[in-house]
């Protein structure tokens, strides 16, 4: 295979806009360029969550799961061109499944804490809904393959799972959400 980036700059975004795999220029705040921004930010994500300890497996699965948000990006920068074949929504699924299967039930919401390895699933599983809310604005505009909208959904699932899966093997206790009283008015004289 040949280069396929010789050039890193190429001064062509100077102007404020990026250039689409297809040649379509558009600005660099495009709603498709939004998108592709986030759906990077998240794979940068899930970068740091595997630079962390991680269950038996994990690594392997997140590596997969970065393969495919590239795909995800090409196919938004292609414009009609479905890349995320539908069996990969299926794939996250099975593995939500197999994952939760051996954790226990919520009794609460759990808080995005922990270790670093937990907040930075917790973190990724945030920036997932981000990119799934920029794929959505874009799909009111523009064409947007379902299984991308779907992929996206559960990957977040998968994440939160992850975050839960990574505190049990490591034996860290999960903070739940607790209603906590009002906090005392300034102007209470207690």
């Amino acid at each position: 295979m040949g280069n396929r980036i010789s050039k890193v700059v190429t001064r062509t975004g100077d102007d404020g806009t990026t250039g689409l795999a297809t040649g379509r220029r558009v600005p660099k705040d495009h709603p498709r360029m939004q998108a592709i921004g986030d759906i990077d930010e998240l794979n940068a994500c899930i970068g740091l969550v595997r630079a962390q300890p991680l269950p038996k497996g994990a690594d392997a699965v997140l590596e997969r799961i970065q393969h495919e948000l590239f795909d995800l990006g090409g196919e938004l920068s292609m414009d009609d061109r479905a890349l995320l074949a539908r069996d990969r929504v299926t794939a996250l699924e099975l593995q939500i499944e197999d994952w939760n299967a051996t954790l226990p039930p919520l009794e609460n919401f759990v808080l995005p804490a922990g270790g670093m390895a937990v907040a930075s699933a917790h973190l990724a599983r945030a920036v997932c809904r981000r990119a799934e809310r920029s794929l959505v604005r874009l799909s009111h505009e523009e064409v947007v393959f379902d299984t991308s909208l779907r992929y996206l959904n559960r990957l977040s699932d998968l994440l939160f799972v992850l975050a839960r899966l990574i505190a049990r093997e490591a034996e860290q206790r999960e903070e739940v959400w607790k209603q906590l009283d009002p906090w005392d008015s300034p102007d209470d004289d207690d």
